[in-house]
């Protein structure tokens, strides 16, 4: 990966949804834009606020996307992630925007 750019692969959650009513959404219904979760699998040298192995939250539209030995990546820059969950934080909460 080079300069600010971050490689995430979309969580496999993000596909089909059930409503609080029972009622089972499709990954391809448009209700509004929506956000997605992904883990970083890879960062360039000079991304400064996430590491490999973070969950990254994005916008899955408009990005590139990269098929490296048959598992489709994302490239996304730093600066267009919204926010970044870890499970090794020293304080608060683990999600920061």
């Amino acid at each position: 990966m080079l300069y600010d750019r971050v490689m995430v692969r979309i969580s496999p959650e993000d596909g089909e949804r059930r409503s609080s009513g029972g009622i089972v959404i499709p990954a391809t219904a448009q209700m509004a834009k929506r956000l997605a979760w992904g883990e970083v699998f890879g960062v360039g040298t000079g991304v400064r606020h996430v590491k490999v192995g973070d969950r990254v939250m994005f916008n899955p539209e408009d990005q590139f996307e990269v098929e490296v030995q048959g598992t489709t990546y994302l490239v996304i820059r730093e600066r267009d992630l919204h926010a970044v969950a870890t499970e090794l934080t020293e304080h608060g909460t683990g999600l920061y925007l």
